[in-house]
């Protein structure tokens, strides 16, 4: 029997090719995911293990019945085994505080950036 090259984290993500060290990774590490899951586009990698990612939205107006666009980012602890760039469409889940500001961690690369 093949040996698994990381765990599962019961999301229906599939477990990355690369392996890593991190203590971090919900992958390779002990590092659990509950909570929210969210997809958005990468922003941002001039972090060090941290991606910023922008995810849009509807919002509703009543007094106008209409919508409009609103935008938010996240800060997400990005495993080196996923190895995610700018432009990047991600899929990132909520996990424990790792630092003051970021609270999600990136779980799967959807797709690439088209050049």
């Amino acid at each position: 029997m093949a040996e698994k090259k990381g765990r599962d984290i019961g999301l229906g993500v599939p477990i990355p090719e690369k392996t890593c060290d991190d203590k971090n990774c919900p992958f390779h590490g002990s590092l659990s995911v509950r909570g929210q899951i969210i997809t958005g586009e990468v922003v941002s990698d001039k972090m060090q293990k941290t991606v910023v990612v922008k995810r849009e939205y509807l919002y509703y107006i009543p007094k106008y019945e209409r919508y409009e666009k609103r935008t938010s980012k996240y800060m997400a602890h990005c495993p080196p085994c996923l190895e995610v760039k700018v432009g990047d469409k991600v899929k990132i889940g909520e996990c424990r505080p790792i630092s003051k500001g970021v609270s999600f961690v990136v779980i799967q690369k959807l797709e690439g950036e088209k050049r």
